[in-house]
């Protein structure tokens, strides 16, 4: 049995940057084992497998080499990417259904506007053991939905970051974003996810779901620009309307192939 695979750097307008994602199309969906196998063969921060719903969009699924996650902002672009660029569709929009409810994604320019739901953090007390694992002072703590929020001072402390990664796995969750003012955007972050396989994630669509009502409070703008500090480094437009999160980026091919497998019994 064999199907495509194409691999995709998100959230950038140039090669070898951004974030890496494969998007796998799908006649019928696979057994969850082999949809993980390849996930965990491919060893992205995520692989995304989608299958048309024919006139009622895609149903899409998101796996990191260890798990299943409930959104994936970079991997959906990424998808939307593939369907515009390689598979001829030329909806709109392109309609996904997800564990995170339904996502649309449009044309923007020579990118791509993605509609997500906002995930609106939480405040508490700042943990000795965060500080202890990021080895640097917090100003806030926060948490969101699925990650720890820790607000730094300035984008120096970001860029600086040599975070203790097994002090993080313990705190839970799925990991944690780092983020401060940046010197030229409005914010800047880091993203760590231990407990997703992932050290540290290029550029992170989910975590500006949770960054961008924060930032937005906190600057009284509701249309901000982000930079994401990884060692690819990613570039992302973000606005907040009311409940949503609206991302824009962009996102270029890097390889495309087959996947050869067995089918699980």
């Amino acid at each position: 049995m064999q199907f495509p695979i194409y691999q995709i750097d998100a959230f950038t307008e140039v090669l070898f940057s951004g974030n890496p994602a494969a998007v796998v199309p799908l006649d019928t969906w696979l057994p969850d084992a082999v949809l993980q196998a390849v996930a965990a063969e491919n060893n992205l921060s995520e692989t995304a497998f989608f299958v048309s719903r024919n006139d009622d969009g895609f149903d899409l699924r998101w796996f990191t080499p260890l798990t299943e996650v409930d959104l994936c902002g970079h991997a959906t672009l990424a998808t939307a990417h593939v369907l515009y660029s390689h598979l001829g569709f030329e909806g709109a929009r392109a309609v996904f259904h997800t564990r995170s409810g339904m996502l649309r994604v449009e044309r923007a320019g020579a990118g791509y506007r993605m509609d997500f739901p906002a995930d609106e953090p939480s405040r508490m007390e700042v943990l000795p053991a965060v500080v202890q694992a990021l080895g640097t002072d917090i100003v806030e703590l926060w948490r969101g939905c699925n990650d720890f929020m820790a607000v730094l001072q300035r984008q120096e402390q970001i860029e600086q970051l040599q975070p203790d990664i097994a002090a993080l796995a313990q705190l839970g969750g799925r990991g944690l974003i780092a983020t401060a003012p940046g010197n030229t955007v409005d914010f800047v972050s880091r993203c760590f996810y231990p407990n997703a396989g992932i050290a540290e994630d290029p550029v992170t669509g989910s975590a500006h779901t949770t960054m961008t009502p924060y930032w937005a409070a906190r600057t009284g703008k509701n249309t901000l620009r982000a930079h994401q500090l990884s060692a690819r480094g990613g570039d992302l437009l973000c606005l907040l309307a009311g409940n949503r999160v609206v991302l824009e980026g962009s996102a270029v091919t890097y390889l495309w192939g087959a996947c050869h497998v067995g089918r699980s019994e």
